[in-house]
């Protein structure tokens, strides 16, 4: 029998992750969405994008759609918005 533990306790590890430099700012920058498939998201992405690009200068969107919240991202939209953006944001809806 295998027991799970719903504490959530992140493991530790001795190995420091270095940080990205932050942006000075946006414009000319390519934004990605990892829309989760939960109602709404699409809404939200695109109203979002809209905002960044009016506002801030982000010269193009690249979205992806998960097929179900519940699943993980596939590898290769993952490997596309690694590849071809900036900064991705990941959303939720509903």
């Amino acid at each position: 029998m295998i027991v799970l533990s719903p504490e959530g306790k992140a493991q530790t590890s001795a190995a420091k992750v270095a940080s990205l430099p932050q942006f000075t700012e946006l414009r000319g920058k390519v934004l990605g969405l990892l829309d989760n498939s939960k109602p709404n998201m699409d809404k939200l992405a695109e109203r979002f994008a809209e905002q960044l690009k009016e506002k801030y200068g982000v010269a193009k969107v690249i979205s992806r759609r998960k097929l179900t919240a519940q699943q993980g991202a596939p590898k290769q939209y993952l490997d596309e918005l690694a590849s071809q953006a900036d900064f991705v944001i990941s959303g939720l809806g509903d």
